[in-house]
């Protein structure tokens, strides 16, 4: 793993703490080094196991659209902002398909043998009524969206910040879906199938 020097990793904190509420970047940007703090998680997907051995943590639904062998890595930031706790979610990609759109999401469980083991969206408020597909509670404000485009060498980034923390325990994993994700009541939040996933045990700054 690389890391920065202190100066760039305050460039890039400040950078994404600039960042309004619930917004993604999907451009490139300085190397997330360890002076950002908080949780990191790198992986390299690989399909899962036949067999019920412990399972890696990055996994591969899709190797169509995520290949074997192709990489993530994720990085959680939390700071105190004037009006309470900042989240910042850092999401990398290489090894993809190139030039192509794919959703991203933070889920609630950790990634299992079959895609749905991540459940839902992880949600600030959650939405009473699930699947959550109303606007009201699916979108980028209330949840973590990381959609992004690769460039023409199946790599990709994104960023997402949010004036709030998660619940210990309550995000656990950054699914990748076939496509971005959707806005229109009845299908907010959607983005397809779901194609990889990483487990990343957030914590929401609880060791801080």
């Amino acid at each position: 793993m690389r890391t920065c020097s202190k100066a760039t990793a305050a460039a890039v904190t400040a950078a994404l703490l600039a960042l309004p509420s619930g917004a993604a970047s999907a451009r490139g940007g300085a190397e997330w080094g360890a002076g950002g703090g908080g949780v990191r998680v790198e992986g390299r997907f690989v399909p899962p196991p036949a067999a019920p051995l412990p399972l890696p943590n990055a996994l591969t639904y899709e190797t169509a659209l995520v290949p074997a062998g192709s990489r993530a890595s994720v990085a959680e930031h939390v700071t105190a902002g004037a009006r309470g706790p900042v989240t910042a979610v850092v999401l990398r990609v290489s090894g993809l398909l190139p030039d192509r759109v794919y959703g991203a999401h933070v889920h609630t469980k950790p990634c299992g043998a079959t895609p749905d083991a991540a459940g839902p969206h992880y949600q600030n408020v959650p939405d009473p009524h699930q699947p959550s597909t109303d606007p009201a509670y699916a979108n980028a404000a209330n949840e973590v969206w990381l959609d992004f485009t690769t460039d023409a060498r199946g790599t990709g980034f994104a960023v997402s910040r949010h004036d709030w923390r998660f619940r210990p325990g309550a995000a656990n994993a950054v699914v990748l879906h076939e496509h971005g994700t959707a806005t229109d009541p009845g299908d907010a939040g959607t983005a397809g199938g779901r194609a990889a996933c990483l487990t990343v045990p957030f914590d929401g700054g609880a060791r801080r």
